[in-house]
C-alpha cells in the first residue's frame, strides 16, 4: 500500500478548521465557510496567501494520495467539494489577472505556443543557480519544487483520459516517460527524491510541506485545477506544454550548478534526463499534442495558451519568491516566526 502523508500545519483560520474538520470527521459547516469567505477576502494576492492555498492543495491531495488519518470518503464529499470549487473560482480569476489577455491566432498552435515562450522575460532562477546558488539556496529551492516533483507527471496525467486520438497519443508517449519508461526507479519523482537524499532533505511525500511557500502550492493547484476539471483540458495540455519547451536548456544549468557544488552524474541525473527527454518532448508536446488537440477542437486554442501562459507566469512567480529573499539576504522558506504572526 502506498502511504499518504500527514495534515499539514495549519497557516491560518481557513486550513486550521478544514484540518480540523478532516481530522475529527466533522462535516463541512458554517464555521469553514465563513472562514474560506474571510480569507479570500483578506487576501492581498490569492496566488501568494499561505492559508487559501495551503487549503486548496489540502482539497486537491485527497484526489492524490491522501493524508494519514483521514476517512477516505472526504475525497467526493459534496460540501468540501462546494468549498473546494469556491476557492478555485477566486484561483482562476487570480491567474486570468496574472497571464492577461492571450491572443489566439490563425498561426499553427505549436507556433504560437513558441512566439509566448519567447516573449517571456520572467527572471532566470536557472542562471543563478547555475552560477552562484549557494548549498542552502539549493536545498530551499528543491525543498520548493518537491510539492510538484515528488508527484510528478501525475497532475497532468488527469487530462488523458478527457482527450483521444492522436493528442491523446502523443501525451501517452510524454507522461510514459515521467513514469520511467515503466521501471519504477527511472520515475521523474525517483530520480528527484534521489537528488534530495544527496543534499540532505527528507524524501517523504509530503514531508516538507510545511516549510514550502505558498508559491510551491500555486504552481500544483493550478495543475491540478486545469487536469482535473475536463472544462480546462486545454489549458492542461498547453501547461504541460510550456513546461516541456523550457526545460531542456534551464536543465543542463541546474545540472552545472550541482556540478559545480562537486556533485557528480548521481545527483545530477535528474536534470540531465531532463535536458534529453524533454529536447524531444518539446516537438511531441507542441505539434502533436496540442496541434492535434486544436485541428479536433479549434475553440480550445485559446485554452491551450491560457495554460501555457500560467506556466511561465507562476515560473517566473516563484523565481521572484526566491531571489527576492536571497538578494535580502534571508530564507525563502516558511518560517516558523510568520506562523505564529
Amino acid at each position: 500500500m502506498i502511504a499518504g502523508m500527514r495534515l499539514p500545519k495549519p497557516r491560518g483560520p481557513l486550513s486550521a478548521t478544514l484540518v480540523a474538520d478532516l481530522t475529527t470527521g466533522q462535516p463541512i459547516g458554517a464555521g469553514t465557510r465563513a472562514a474560506a469567505e474571510a480569507a479570500l477576502a483578506s487576501a492581498t494576492d490569492v496566488l501568494t496567501d499561505d492559508d487559501v492555498q495551503l487549503s486548496l492543495a489540502i482539497c486537491y491531495e485527497l484526489h492524490y494520495r491522501g493524508f494519514d488519518d483521514v476517512d477516505d470518503a472526504w475525497e467526493w464529499d459534496p460540501e468540501l467539494l462546494r468549498l473546494r470549487a469556491r476557492l478555485e473560482e477566486h484561483h482562476l480569476a487570480a491567474l486570468r489577472q496574472l497571464a492577461g489577455d492571450v491572443e489566439a491566432t490563425d498561426d499553427p498552435v505549436d507556433r504560437q505556443l513558441a512566439d509566448l515562450i519567447a516573449a517571456d522575460d520572467g527572471p532566470s532562477l536557472s542562471r543563478y543557480m547555475s552560477r552562484q546558488g549557494s548549498l542552502e539556496q539549493w536545498r530551499e529551492y528543491l525543498t520548493l519544487r518537491s510539492v510538484y516533483h515528488l508527484k510528478e507527471g501525475d497532475p497532468h496525467t488527469w487530462a488523458i483520459p478527457r482527450i483521444g486520438g492522436r493528442s491523446k497519443a502523443a501525451m501517452v508517449e510524454i507522461q510514459a516517460d515521467e513514469y520511467g519508461g515503466g521501471a519504477p526507479e527511472r520515475m521523474h519523482s525517483q530520480l528527484f527524491a534521489g537528488m534530495m537524499r544527496d543534499l540532505g532533505l527528507d524524501t517523504g511525500y509530503g514531508a516538507l510541506w510545511d516549510d514550502a511557500p505558498a508559491v510551491a502550492f500555486t504552481a500544483v493547484n493550478t495543475m491540478s485545477l486545469f487536469g482535473l476539471h475536463r472544462r480546462w483540458r486545454g489549458a492542461c495540455l498547453g501547461h504541460l506544454a510550456a513546461v516541456e519547451m523550457t526545460s531542456s536548456e534551464p536543465s543542463r544549468r541546474y545540472s552545472a550548478g550541482l556540478r559545480r557544488l562537486g556533485f557528480g552524474a548521481g545527483t545530477t541525473v535528474f536534470y540531465d534526463e531532463h535536458v534529453e527527454a524533454d529536447a524531444v518532448h518539446e516537438q511531441i508536446a507542441a505539434v502533436d499534442m496540442c496541434g492535434s488537440l486544436v485541428d479536433e477542437d479549434p475553440a480550445l486554442t485559446a485554452d491551450v495558451l491560457f495554460g501555457a501562459r500560467c506556466s511561465l507566469e507562476l515560473d517566473g512567480l516563484a523565481a521572484t519568491h526566491l531571489l527576492g529573499a536571497w538578494e535580502q539576504g534571508r530564507s525563502a522558506l516558511r518560517q516558523e516566526d510568520e506562523l505564529a504572526a
